[in-house]
């Protein structure tokens, strides 16, 4: 794809950036509406059993990442037309999903500023190494590394620091405005946690958002680690890095079952979110069809998405992720001997 047509790629999603306040509105009910009433379903299935209570805190999940799709585009101003209705809106959406509003949004504008960029990583994004920095990595690095890349800390234990604990502090060098939003956010969230232990006892309170806290967080991590951890994704030094390639080339299209789709908020559709992130997300998949390039993105799906669990290092020499019992492989192929006899 030649710079020319990356700019032609960009005009052509132009048309569906508008949001349309009907749509949005409608979104709003869908969602909230179908996660309280499966919420208290929840809450009365813990009288015959947790099993059964299962069942709609499950679902519940479902509709709770839907909810911070509708954040996430709020983040990026395209859910309404109007600012002070996104940053409202947003910061509601955000005491639901333990999200601060102008904290995320932050940490979010800078992954999609510098996403595939060799030299700009490290805010917004998955941590990760090239085979090069892994190899010349101190010990203490290398086993700090592959903790994190472990799928059941970084799926499980993940959720747990980024939601309920990262979260709640400010960033070093917020600016008063998103500190004071960080604080809001934490005060309701207190707020709401009190009354719903009040209301329905804190065991309760606990199984049913615990279960829907650690389904939602766990399918939220994976989504952004595997729309970004495909084999042939896309990292450049920053003197080759071009944004529009990164989008198209380093973000997946996610092809999943419709259901799945509608809980996600059509966040499969990541190519063109990253292309442009004013596209609102009800429009994300109608971008695609009518955008003829676009047939040609890299596509997972569940199926092929599992593949990416093994992929932790990106290998610069052949341009792919590749697992850790690869490096032997790589090394012998692209690093000088003296390198690979520190493995």
């Amino acid at each position: 794809m030649t710079i020319q047509n990356t700019k032609n790629l960009r005009k052509q999603i132009a048309p569906f950036e508008q949001s349309t306040t009907k749509e949005s509105i409608w979104q709003i009910i869908n969602t909230i509406g179908p996660f309280v009433i499966l919420w208290y379903l929840a809450y009365i299935s813990l009288s015959v059993s947790y099993w059964l209570a299962l069942v709609p805190a499950i679902l519940a999940a479902g509709f709770l990442t839907r909810i911070f799709i509708i954040f996430h585009d709020c983040t990026h101003h395209s859910f309404f037309k109007n600012r002070r209705v996104n940053r409202m809106v947003g910061t509601c959406m955000g005491v639901l999903t333990l999200f601060p509003f102008d904290q995320w949004g932050h940490e979010h504008s800078v992954h999609h500023a510098t996403s595939g960029n060799l030299d700009k990583r490290g805010t917004g994004d998955i941590w990760t190494l090239t085979v090069n920095e892994y190899l010349a990595a101190p010990l203490r690095l290398r086993l700090a590394y592959r903790f994190y890349r472990n799928p059941f800390v970084m799926f499980g234990l993940g959720p747990i620091y980024v939601f309920l604990l990262k979260n709640r502090f400010n960033r070093k060098g917020a600016r008063k405005k998103e500190k004071m939003n960080t604080y809001l956010t934490n005060a309701i969230i207190a707020v709401l946690v009190a009354l719903l232990c009040l209301a329905v006892g804190w065991q309760s309170f606990l199984l049913v958002q615990g279960t829907i806290f650690m389904v939602s967080g766990s399918v939220g991590i994976w989504l952004f680690y595997v729309q970004h951890t495909f084999e042939d994704s896309y990292f450049e030094e920053n003197e080759e890095w071009e944004y529009v390639l990164a989008a198209v080339e380093g973000s997946s299209f996610y092809k999943l079952p419709k259901l799945m789709q509608f809980l996600t908020g059509n966040i499969g559709y990541h190519h063109v979110h990253h292309l442009s992130p004013r596209v609102p997300n009800y429009k994300l998949e109608i971008a695609h069809n009518n955008t003829q390039p676009l047939e040609n993105v890299p596509t997972i799906t569940l199926a092929t998405s599992l593949q990416s669990l093994r992929f932790r290092l990106w290998d610069e020499e052949n341009k792919n992720f590749v697992s850790f019992k690869d490096i032997k492989y790589v090394t012998k192929k692209s690093v000088p001997v003296q390198v690979k006899s520190e493995l």
